[in-house]
């Protein structure tokens, strides 16, 4: 057996109504379905999955992620276009929830922590054309988003590859 992809994340949260407005505002996820003050249910635009994300209330008092504990690191949401990149990082920062940017050279990415801690990114694909070559270096670049659009411009789509599982 191989998996495809990930289908859905369910995190653990402090209160739902409060990571449902961060999810909708910063990511642009839309509420599918809701079992007030206790679950949610978010789909993004265009997904054919029931739900991408779900959200469960365990109490205001909870204890928040820890770094360098086992457990869950990070979730990765992709954008379309870099021009939806640079929108998620006015919104992270208008929230006060950006917490990092780097350039992968292969993706440009974004790392925000929602109102509970829980860490995220929002990355967009660099075209496959544009990926180093073989003898190039791998490594990680402070992101420069004015570089960026300079260079792709605003509407250019992610660099998946055509066909491919998403």
């Amino acid at each position: 057996m191989s998996v495809r992809r990930l289908n859905h994340a369910v995190l653990y949260v402090r209160e739902v109504h409060r990571s449902v407005g961060f999810y909708t505002e910063v990511l642009g996820l839309g509420v599918r379905a809701e079992m007030p003050g206790r679950a949610a249910f978010l789909r993004a635009s265009g997904s054919l999955n029931d739900h991408d994300l779900a959200l469960f209330s365990v109490g205001p008092d909870a204890p928040g992620p820890e770094a360098g504990r086992v457990g869950l690191y990070h979730l990765a949401w992709e954008v379309g276009t870099l021009g939806e990149l640079v929108a998620a990082h006015a919104r992270l920062v208008e929230r006060g929830a950006l917490v990092g940017a780097s350039d992968h050279l292969v993706a440009l990415s974004l790392y925000g922590k929602d109102p509970d801690g829980i860490e995220f990114e929002v990355m967009w694909r660099v075209p496959r054309a544009d990926w180093p070559g073989p003898d190039q270096p791998d490594g990680l670049r402070p992101l420069d988003l004015a570089a960026a659009l300079e260079r792709w411009g605003p509407d250019q789509t992610t660099g998946a590859a055509a066909g491919s599982a998403t």
